[in-house]
This record gives C-alpha cells, sequence and structure tokens, in this order.
C-alpha cells in the first residue's frame, strides 16, 4: 500500500494521515495490498473537500469525494463513498451467474431442444407447440383509412417495425421495416 498525500491550502496532520490510512485499512481487506492511493485534501472558504482516489492493477480507479465542514468528516465521507463503491463491485462480481463450459456439438444441441426446435437430423426443423406468447399493441394498428404514404410516415412516427392499416379500398395492408432500413408492403388477401 502507497499512500500520496496532497494539501491545497491545508497542511496535513498527522490525526489526517492516520484517519486515512485508518480508513485505507478496509480497502485493504477488499483488494488486497497492491494498490496505490492519492488523497487529496483542500479546503476553500469554509468548504473542506477531500478526494481519495484507489487505483488497482487490472481493475478502473476507485474514487471517493466528499464535501463537509470540517476536514475530518470530509475524509470520513470520502472513505465511505469509496467502501460503498467497492462492496457494490464485489456484490456485482460474487453475482456472476457461472456455466459449466460445454463442448461445441452439444451447445448446439441444447440450444436448439431448449428453444423447441427439432435438430438437423430429425428432419424438418418445426417449433414445438407450447404456450404462445401474444402481445397485443394498440399503437401499431391504424384506426382510421390511409394511404401508403401517411402510413408510411405513422409508422415512422410510432417508430414500429411493423405498422398494420387499411388503404381507402378497405383493404388490409402491413408495412414492415427490414433490417437495412427499408420498408416492405404486404398486402393481407
Amino acid at each position: 500500500m502507497n499512500v500520496e498525500f496532497t494539501g491545497r491550502q491545508i497542511e496535513i496532520s498527522p490525526a489526517l494521515r492516520a484517519q486515512i490510512e485508518h480508513g485505507l485499512n478496509k480497502v485493504t481487506r477488499l483488494l488486497g495490498d497492491n494498490y496505490e492511493a492519492k488523497a487529496i485534501l483542500s479546503v476553500e472558504r469554509h468548504r473542506h473537500a477531500a478526494e481519495i482516489s484507489v487505483t488497482c492493477p487490472n481493475r478502473k480507479p476507485v474514487v471517493g469525494l466528499a464535501e463537509a465542514k470540517e476536514m475530518s468528516a470530509a475524509v470520513d465521507g470520502a472513505l465511505n463513498h469509496m467502501e460503498r463503491q467497492l462492496l457494490k463491485d464485489k456484490g456485482r462480481w460474487r453475482n456472476l451467474k457461472r456455466h459449466k463450459k460445454q463442448a461445441p456439438d452439444s451447445m448446439e444441441q441444447s440450444s436448439a431442444s431448449s428453444a423447441g426446435v427439432k435438430t438437423p437430423a430429425a428432419g424438418d426443423w418445426q417449433l414445438a407447440t407450447g404456450p404462445s406468447h401474444v402481445v397485443r399493441l394498440d399503437n401499431a394498428v391504424a384506426s382510421r383509412p390511409m394511404t401508403i404514404e401517411e402510413a408510411v410516415k405513422e409508422a415512422e412516427f410510432r417508430d414500429r417495425h411493423v405498422f398494420v392499416f387499411h388503404d381507402k379500398a378497405g383493404n388490409t395492408q402491413v408495412l414492415h421495416r427490414r433490417n437495412d432500413g427499408k420498408i416492405e408492403l404486404i398486402e393481407v388477401p
């Protein structure tokens, strides 16, 4: 643990050094001993600010900032802020779901069987019959008859990939936006 102290408009007392080093001992429990810390303490009028940053190899730097009326309170706030960040990051790392690695051949078969699709060796590709998921959208269907140009503008305005409308003759038509951005017109018989 290597700590670099910087004081701006303040002389860093041994008590403040001890407070910061004691607070960084908590960081040592979370990160280990292989890190560098910088503590910047500054005073502007009645505002005392503390900025403590910790850099560790193979990790993003963690910075704790705090302001208070007294420097010791600002240092405590900065250390607490940094500790919360580290605990949150450690909790994220701990909650990552880890799956056992599979061979490439078995992955293809397991993904196909979990999706309800027959494997290519079985012949045709059909979806298994199961509960279908239906999502009803009111804003993807036009309520009044439109021309094709009006329907295209309305679909772009509503930001829909599929838009259903009736033309002036009463025929049902569907606009479909492809992945390349072009719009297809599908006439429903």
